[in-house]
Formats: C-alpha cells, sequence, structure tokens
C-alpha cells in the first residue's frame, strides 16, 4: 500500500517518548524514536542493516545508538559512525533517519525526504497544550483496520446516535441537524449544525432539562488523518461565545495496511485540579472508542479486508460524504507525488 510521502504523522504524545526512547511501526516502517542530550527528539528507521536488529534493542552512547546485537553506532542522522571489529566503516551501512517536530504535546514525522519537511504545514493543534485555564486529558487505542475506515468514522458523525447509545448518544439529536462539507485548499471541513434542541449528553449539568439550546460538531481534515473536532453548545439563538465548546483531536497514524494507532484527547476549562473528573473522561472516552467504535470499524473492515474500497460499491447516504472527500483528496495527493516522482530531472 502507498502512503503519502510529503505529510505529516502523529509518532506518538510528547510524553511517550522518555528516557528509553519509543519503538512504533508508522507506515509500515520500524521507527526508533529517541530524545538526544539536547531534548529533541530523533527518529532512525529501526533496523540495524547488518542483520537487521532493531535499534531500539540496543543501547545509548549520547546521542548515538548503538545496535545490542553487533554494536554497530548510528548517529542521530542516521550515519553509521562506529564498526567495533576495525577502522573501517563497510560501505551501505548508513540507515534512514525522519525528520520530526515536537508541538503542542505531539511529535509529528515527516513521511518522506526528511530535506523535505515543511513544519509549516503541521496541522493546528494549540488546544492541546495545559494552561492555567485549560486541561487535557490524552488516549490511545491501537485499531486493528485500515486507517481510512477509521476516517470514515469521525467524518460521518451520525453514527453517534447508534454505535454510542451507551456514551454519547444525542437523543436523535443528529436527525434534527444539518450536515455540511467545506474545503478550503487542503483542508476538509466536515460540520454538524443541531439548532433548537433539549441539552444533548455532553451539556447535561450545564443547562436544565428543559432548555433549548443550538449544537454543533465541527470536524476539521487534514491528511492524512489529523482531525480536530469541537463540540459546542450554546442557548438557542444566542452566539456560540455564549456557550461552551470542547475541543478534541482525533488523530489516525497508520502503522501499516491493516492496522491504524489512533490518539484522542480532550480538553476542558472546568475542574482543572479534580483528577474524578479526569478519571471519568479517560473511563468515558475509553468505553466509548475501545468498546463502541473500535468493534464496529474492526468488523466493517473484516468484511472488506484486502479489497478495493471502491469496487465494493460503498452505498452513499450523503451524510457520509466528509470520508468519502477525504478518500479523494487522499488520491489526488497519492496521484500528485507520483507525477512527481515520473517527471524527469531538469538537464545540468
Amino acid at each position: 500500500m502507498k502512503w503519502p510521502r510529503n505529510a505529516w504523522y502523529m509518532a506518538g504524545w510528547a510524553s511517550e517518548v522518555g528516557a528509553e526512547g519509543l519503538a512504533r511501526r508508522i507506515i509500515d516502517k520500524p521507527i526508533y524514536l529517541f530524545r538526544k542530550q539536547d531534548g529533541s527528539v530523533a527518529a532512525l528507521l529501526d533496523r540495524c542493516p547488518h542483520r537487521f536488529a532493531p535499534l531500539s534493542r540496543g543501547t545509548r552512547d549520547g546521542d548515538v545508538v548503538v545496535c545490542g546485537y553487533h554494536g554497530l553506532a548510528f548517529s542521530a542522522e542516521g550515519r553509521c559512525v562506529r564498526n567495533p571489529f576495525g577502522p573501517r566503516i563497510p560501505p551501505g551501512s548508513d540507515i534512514p533517519h525522519f525528520a520530526t517536530v515536537e508541538r503542542d504535546g505531539i511529535v509529528w514525522l515527516w513521511g518522506g525526504d526528511a530535506a523535505h519537511a515543511d513544519p509549516a504545514t503541521i496541522p493546528d493543534f494549540a488546544f492541546l497544550a495545559d494552561t492555567p485555564a485549560s486541561k487535557t486529558v490524552r488516549g490511545y487505542t491501537l485499531m486493528h483496520a485500515n486507517y481510512a475506515y477509521g476516517t470514515d468514522n469521525l467524518l460521518d458523525l451520525s453514527h453517534i446516535e447508534f454505535v454510542h447509545k451507551g456514551t454519547f448518544a444525542g437523543q436523535g439529536v443528529i436527525f434534527a441537524g444539518q450536515h455540511a462539507i467545506r474545503v478550503e485548499g487542503e483542508t476538509l471541513h466536515s460540520n454538524w449544525w443541531m439548532p433548537d434542541i433539549p441539552p444533548p449528553s455532553v451539556a447535561q449539568g450545564a443547562f436544565p432539562p428543559e432548555a433549548r439550546v443550538d449544537h454543533w460538531l465541527d470536524m476539521r481534515w487534514n491528511a492524512p488523518a489529523s482531525m480536530r473536532l469541537h463540540v459546542g453548545v450554546t442557548p438557542h439563538g444566542a452566539p456560540r461565545e455564549a456557550g461552551f465548546e470542547v475541543p478534541q483531536a482525533h488523530i489516525l497514524t497508520p502503522a501499516d495496511e491493516h492496522t491504524t494507532h489512533y490518539f484522542w484527547s480532550s480538553t476542558r476549562t472546568n475542574d482543572l485540579d479534580n483528577p474524578a473528573v479526569d478519571a471519568m473522561l479517560l473511563q468515558l472516552f475509553g468505553e466509548a472508542f475501545d468498546g463502541e467504535d473500535k468493534p464496529m470499524i474492526e468488523a466493517a473492515y473484516g468484511n472488506v479486508r484486502g479489497k478495493d474500497f471502491w469496487q465494493e460499491k460503498p452505498l452513499s447516504l450523503g451524510i457520509d460524504q466528509g470520508g468519502t472527500r477525504a478518500r479523494r483528496m487522499l488520491e489526488a495527493m497519492l496521484a500528485r507525488e507520483a507525477a512527481a516522482d515520473r517527471t524527469p530531472a531538469p538537464a545540468a
């Protein structure tokens, strides 16, 4: 399977990359992420070129990674800098390294040539940073399905009414709403607007049961699968600023064709110092994503695993256009990269 190269993938939460580093498969490549002495994150192909042992099973000598099998040593840029069996460095001993950026509590990894990495194209998730006025809970789910099927799920939030009956079910509010798709450059928006409804589950306790409110679910997508969701409620007819909004991150990173890293978060501005609220939210989201979304997505993907999505003739219901549009945008991105590969280099 081909993956977009000129794109940023979430490699992990910054807190995951500690002193021992982090080994994780990303776009079907074993990657070893570790912190250099200056605190920045480096990323190497987690495979020694000698007998292919994972470098993550080796040791560190400052910023140098030493293979635990036969002792070859590699710099953070992937150059073989030491051969314990003699002064000669064998040809072909360097290994790929990957550009990384740590931002908003996330370690981002560039999928292609590190020389072409553009940090300006990293999606904005600034709300993730804890401040005196906000706090974020973060989680991770390993999903045994292709990442595009997770994108389908997140860009079509009508499934809330059916899949999330035990957690987020909105008492039919989705059916009272309007769905809209908007594309701005390389960014896709898939939004729900539900006016004049009873308070949904997210607003229980914030509004009296007899209140009428306006509710929105605004989802932003950037390739390959970085999504930001704003869940908001305000008194009916009032501006959004009169209510409240809960920003969430939903970021999918392919491990391989059939497995996906699902990173999620939720940020709040109330009860910041209450660990019971943290525990409640982690339990709620864990139940929603691990207990409700994950089994359904994996079962659906199991029915078409290894088959071409379009050749299976998926039925369109209209409200699923977000996922369809994202798939088409990814296909266009891959086509542009393939065309660039075929273009001959200019003559010297």
